[in-house]
């Protein structure tokens, strides 16, 4: 474990002990930039166009990830599939996405992340071609898992590249730039999957990706070319950790498959829920195992969480993603079943809540940049986070839209600066020989989260509807079925008739929500308890990594500094490009 934090901020510590030069390239040294306070830094012409690639791809794997949701009843109608096969078909990308994350951090630091990116880039394209052209659920479901993987890629990639270009100190904006395009992903996709269900077909749900696909390809080929050791293909396969890949992806799907199922196709209770659970928990015991003693170059080094902030980060990351998915999960389910909106007006009751995640995250990372400090907004973004999820508690079946609109800022505001203050301390505490895995891990633990995070609501939900529709002797015959599944009783409750059985399904689900919002609430306070433990590191530290920019571009970026220094323009703008 880590030391104690320093008692006063002349005594904070220094960077990881194990934060020297990178052992493996000598030349990483004579390339590091050293981040000065007083020094300036340009990202430069070719750097703005990477940034620039990876926000289109990342607004492209935020769109499918959330479009196909409000289509899967069409969908289902149009292919003869049953219900259990249309969560399947929403659920598939968000597994893939978050058991390939580890792996494709480490690809790349073998192969490279641009032919990392391209892979992820082919994945992506190919599942969006099969799931547009599907005749029926299966082909669908192949489809979407090719997808998912595709997209875990992108978003793992999107952030590692990030801190192969930027100095730590200024990275926070860039991660906050990130955080915006998928937040108006993930809010303009359910619009978009909606208006094209509704209006032309289903199918033009994976068209549009389509043009991203084109646009990213070409600009990564042209863009992405970042200097790597050379060394030859029988090496780098030679490098690959083989049987630790097999034991992750195969032990974590088996544990999240469960828990999207559980309490929806099986209960809780069931060996088709149990068994493949206790698989999983064993396997990825077993792969920590081998991992530690055996692994030559493990695809997650047990060193990353050796450190107390890193480790605190990461359980963060976990617990940020678990209430961000169960909040924008069955927060529209309120508004669907109770207010009656439309899937699309749905979508657009959540602009309170996502479209200020957005600007918070960037804020945040301008305002680390120039402080130099994270600590303080770590705490301030769980502080809000819990005040917010409190505020939500307040919610019922009548409360006005002006009232929900403003109960909702509140942890819209402290989950987007979560984003950037725990990706900082992640990044501050980190061995620069093993930065890229944790920023991936960092990922991995937020999509980790989201998995859970609908599971864990949909066992609060159904247990607190159960208790809560036996008070009603009318529903209480009903309270097995109706407290399954949270969103198929949307169309239940739309389709009854006006009247006070209505009123008490509604009394009754409000009732539900509240309390897995509270659940979170409690979640929240946890973590923020436990931040408590975060160190202060040095953000002004070297820019020490194998990949960086080639030679020609980081002379692009000295000449923008020069020419900006002849026209008199301020370079130490936190956002000096």
């Amino acid at each position: 474990m880590a030391s104690e934090p320093p008692s006063s901020a002349a005594e904070k510590p220094e960077s990881p002990p194990q934060a020297l030069s990178l052992s493996r390239h000598a030349s990483a040294e004579s390339d590091a930039t050293h981040t000065d306070p007083d020094e300036k830094f340009a990202l430069g012409r070719k750097g703005i166009l990477v940034v620039f690639t990876l926000c289109v791809l990342t607004l492209m794997a935020a769109l499918d990830g959330t479009s196909i949701s409000v289509a899967l009843p069409i969908m289902a109608e149009e292919l003869n599939g049953t219900a259990i096969e249309a969560f399947w078909a929403g659920t598939s990308f968000l597994l893939c996405s978050t058991v390939f994350q580890p792996s494709f951090a480490s690809f790349s630091n073998i192969f490279g992340r641009r032919p990392a990116v391209l892979a992820s880039i082919l994945f992506f394209c190919v599942g969006a071609i099969v799931s547009a052209v599907a005749n029926n659920f299966t082909q669908m479901l192949v489809g979407r898992a090719i997808q998912g993987i595709g997209g875990g890629g992108i978003i793992a990639l999107t952030e590692v590249i990030i801190t192969d270009l930027v100095p730590l100190r200024y990275r926070g904006q860039y991660f906050g730039i990130f955080s915006a395009m998928w937040s108006i992903g993930s809010v303009t996709g359910p619009i978009l999957g909606g208006g094209f269900a509704q209006n032309v077909t289903w199918r033009w749900i994976f068209y549009i990706n389509f043009p991203f696909i084109g646009v990213g390809t070409v600009f990564v080929i042209l863009f992405l070319t970042l200097k790597l050791a050379p060394s030859s293909l029988l090496d780098k396969l030679r490098r690959i950790d083989y049987t630790g890949t097999i034991l992750f992806v195969g032990s974590l799907s088996s544990f999240l498959i469960p828990l999207t199922w559980g309490g929806v196709s099986y209960d809780w209770d069931s060996w088709h829920a149990l068994v493949p659970l206790l698989i999983g928990v064993a396997g990825l015991a077993t792969f920590i195992f081998y991992e530690y003693r055996y692994a030559a170059e493990p695809i997650i080094p047990p060193a990353i969480f050796v450190n107390r902030t890193a480790s605190v980060s990461f359980l963060g990351s976990v617990l940020q993603g678990l209430i961000m998915w169960c909040t924008l999960y069955y927060l529209p389910l309120y508004y669907e079943a109770v207010r009656e909106y439309s899937p699309i007006l749905s979508g657009v009751a959540l602009f309170p809540q996502t479209f200020t995640v957005a600007p918070s995250a960037i804020v945040i990372g301008i305002l680390i940049t120039v402080t130099g400090k994270y600590r303080w907004a770590v705490w301030m973004g769980w502080v809000l986070s819990t005040i917010g999820l409190g505020l939500m508690c307040i919610i019922k079946r009548d409360t006005s839209v002006v009232g929900w609109v403003f109960l909702n800022i509140v942890p819209g505001l402290g989950l987007g600066s979560l984003f950037p203050s725990l990706g900082y301390a992640v990044q501050a505490s980190a061995d620069p020989r093993n930065l890229s895995i944790a920023v991936a891990m960092f990922s991995f633990f937020r999509a980790l989260g989201q998995a859970i995070g609908v599971a864990v609501g949909g066992v609060v939900f159904q247990n607190q509807m159960h208790k809560n529709l036996l008070k009603y002797d009318a529903l209480a015959p009903m309270a097995s079925a109706y407290s399954k599944d949270a969103a198929g009783l949307v169309q239940v409750i739309k389709a009854m008739p006006d009247g006070i059985n209505k009123i008490n399904l509604k009394d009754a689900y409000t009732d539900s929500l509240r309390i897995v919002w509270i659940v979170c609430c409690a979640i929240s306070a946890v973590a923020l308890v436990s931040s408590l433990f975060t160190e202060e590191y040095d953000l002004d530290r070297a820019l020490e990594t194998e990949q960086g920019l080639d030679k020609k571009a980081r002379l692009e970026s000295e000449k923008d500094l020069e020419l900006n220094a002849d026209r008199g323009v301020n370079q130490a703008a936190p956002m000096a490009w």
